[in-house]
């Protein structure tokens, strides 16, 4: 019977092989990450990029992935934080640091320990507050601050203007070191940045947003270096939008909040509650008191 018991339990405890789908995006997203790195200690910074671009893809597969199969998992989530911060902290300050920031040697090294830091520290507060149950509504259409992907797609951003364009100029040690710190102070910082994991499109918006993906996806293959540019762009932008939307997605929330408990204020008292004691405790209106004086 003991023995009946314990193969029941390991046949209750195993997992169908397509619970590992998540995880195997997230090895896969390491992996190129890893390999980027590895393609620019050997100064083939395009490929490297290319790579991580890859891997910011991947990890958004994992995520995806495993809400469509509502697999949640303590391994998963742990696993895709060490991914993300190697993928998109210690890969791109590595390559910004090989490819811009070698002639001031200990200052370029202290600006790429700073990115490599803040996103640490910013995947573990993302950890920590996506387990509090006593979020505002509003905080879940929105990041705190740039997410690690996004951060990692800024902080090269000069290295694939440069792709782009040739100019000399973005490889300059000042330009790449004050885009490496800004873009850190913003991945600690309480900056809401839009999440498009919560935003849902009305039926005839579905064919527009497939002809704009795929535009996108053809300027991707052709050119780029220089569509990766425009994207850079275009999210900085949207940072000072998400700024005013959170401001008003919280001031809606706080108002619709104080109008639900002023109304849970006013409603009458339950059936079978007493009634209110008359005597010197009973409240005398205003009216009354100015007729009786």
């Amino acid at each position: 019977m003991m023995l009946r018991g314990r193969r029941r339990q390991r046949q209750r405890t195993r997992r169908p092989l397509l619970h590992m789908v998540p995880n195997l995006f997230t090895i896969l997203s390491l992996c190129a990450g890893f390999t980027g790195l590895r393609y620019g200690l050997d100064g083939r910074y395009e490929l490297a990029v290319a790579l991580i671009v890859a891997a910011a893809v991947l990890d958004g597969l994992d995520g995806r992935a495993a809400r469509l199969l509502n697999i949640q998992s303590k391994l998963g989530a742990e696993l895709d934080s060490l991914a993300d911060f190697f993928n998109f902290g210690v890969a791109p300050a590595l390559l910004v640091y090989l490819w811009a920031l070698q002639p001031v040697r200990g200052l370029g090294w202290a600006v790429a320990l700073l990115f490599a830091v803040c996103c640490a520290l910013r995947l573990a507060r993302f950890n920590t507050e996506a387990e509090d149950p006593s979020r505002p509504r509003w905080t879940q259409h929105f990041f705190t601050g740039v997410p690690a992907p996004a951060a990692a797609g800024l902080a090269l951003s000069p290295m694939i203007a440069w792709f782009a364009f040739g100019h000399a100029i973005w490889q300059h040690w000042f330009l790449n070191a004050a885009t490496l710190t800004l873009v850190a102070i913003l991945m600690v910082s309480r900056v809401p940045t839009l999440s498009v994991k919560r935003l849902r499109l009305r039926p005839d918006q579905i064919v527009p947003t497939l002809a704009v993906a795929g535009l996108a996806t053809a300027l991707l293959v052709t050119e780029p270096w220089l569509t990766l540019s425009i994207l850079a762009l275009l999210y900085l932008a949207s940072l000072p939008v998400s700024i005013l939307v959170a401001a008003r997605m919280r001031r809606d929330e706080a108002v619709a909040g104080a109008v639900s408990s002023s109304g849970a204020a006013g409603e009458p008292p339950a059936a079978g509650a007493p009634a209110p004691s008359a005597g010197k405790d009973r409240v005398v209106p205003f009216e009354l008191r100015q007729g009786r004086s």
